[in-house]
């Protein structure tokens, strides 16, 4: 019996489907989005990051995981600097610095260079930069669990040709990572440098060998398989396709800014549901285009429910929690107090650990 509640050996026949890792992440992306608590959000990236580290695979693209991480702390000391520079409305009286400021015009009456900076709009400009960090970092952990090529077959036929443009966009980069890696690597073994600029410009050239080799076999592989042929439908369904799938993403575009805006709640989830009907219409009858197969499709499984519904959990508890402790999600700073951590939003995110427990273990590398 306790074996039977393990979380099996991930295979060829029971992996999970990738939208479920990409259902997870965006509901932890919108738990960030609804709180400023650094408490919080830290606890959704150590989330996130456990989560990764315990399914993670070893592909190439599932090491993007650290490079959102350092996008992350990027926007953070950027948010912070462009605190400094431009100053802040939040008021304060604890002044850290006070820096020459630059006088402007009237027209630009509001905007101000320089001046005080207090240790008020510090905290605030901390806070806002960490939210976005930690949307950046949910993505980031839905690109490093879920398979591109995978996610790509599950796609609707109406959105496979912006579904391929996509991930060749989203392999690109860690491919290319990969490749420069393994040349410092025989560079190091062959007792040449790896730094410098003539060595970077010896990498430079390969890698861009390879990354236009891998393109033109691509392009080669979809043109043998019959890639772009479509069938012919009536002007009348192409017309009722483009309205319902316009409408339908204008729709979930405009319900997903109600739920992630605090003031859209009450319209949001109504507005996304419609636009979501919408658009998934007109993804169907625009399919009927397609007259390409699917070998072998992904199932989504009980073990996907899960890994998509704890996500989902997490987004709506902590909606939830924003009607109902709204100071704790979101603490002051004037005057500055110490956040403190609110522990039933707590005991929500932690919900979204479920998926290092149900999910399918990936095989691990041979050491030998």
């Amino acid at each position: 019996m306790r074996g039977a509640l393990r979380a099996p050996a991930a295979g060829r026949s029971n992996a999970l489907h990738a939208g479920a890792w990409w259902v997870w992440a965006l509901g932890l992306a919108t738990a960030a989005s609804r709180t400023t608590n650094p408490l919080l959000l830290g606890l959704l990236v150590g989330v996130a990051g456990y989560v990764v580290a315990a399914r993670r695979t070893d592909a190439p693209w599932a090491r993007s995981y650290g490079a959102f991480v350092k996008l992350g702390l990027a926007v953070i000391a950027i948010r912070l600097v462009f605190s400094v520079v431009l100053g802040s409305p939040i008021p304060g009286t604890r002044v850290l610095l006070t820096l020459p400021e630059v006088p402007l015009p009237d027209w630009a009456r509001g905007v101000r260079v320089g001046g005080r900076v207090t240790a008020e709009q510090m905290v605030f400009a901390l806070y806002d930069g960490a939210k976005l960090a930690t949307l950046l970092i949910c993505l980031g952990a839905a690109n490093a669990l879920a398979n591109p090529a995978r996610l790509l077959k599950s796609l609707p036929g109406a959105l496979y040709e912006a579904g391929v443009a996509v991930v060749v966009a989203m392999t690109f980069a860690p491919n290319m990572v990969a490749d420069v890696l393994r040349l410092r690597t025989a560079r190091r073994l062959r007792g040449r440098p790896t730094g410098g600029v003539k060595a970077v410009l010896q990498i430079g050239l390969p890698v861009l060998e390879g990354a236009l080799e891998r393109s033109v076999a691509v392009a080669a592989s979809m043109d043998a398989r019959g890639y772009g042929r479509t069938a012919q439908v009536p002007p009348a369904v192409r017309r009722t396709t483009t309205a319902l799938t316009l409408g339908g993403l204008l729709g979930v575009c405009a319900g997903s800014y109600g739920l992630l805006a605090a003031e859209g709640s009450g319209y949001g989830l109504p507005v996304l549901l419609g636009g979501f009907a919408a658009a998934l219409g007109g993804l169907w009858l625009g399919g009927r285009r397609q007259v390409r197969t699917r070998y072998r499709p992904d199932r989504w499984g009980p073990r996907a429910w899960l890994v998509a519904g704890s996500g989902v959990v997490v987004a709506a508890l902590m909606i939830r929690a924003g009607a109902y402790q709204p100071g704790a999600l979101h603490p002051g700073v004037v005057p500055l107090t110490v956040p403190a951590l609110p522990l039933w939003p707590a005991a929500a995110v932690l919900v979204g650990l479920l998926p290092a427990f149900v999910a399918p273990v990936p095989p691990k590398e041979s050491t030998s």
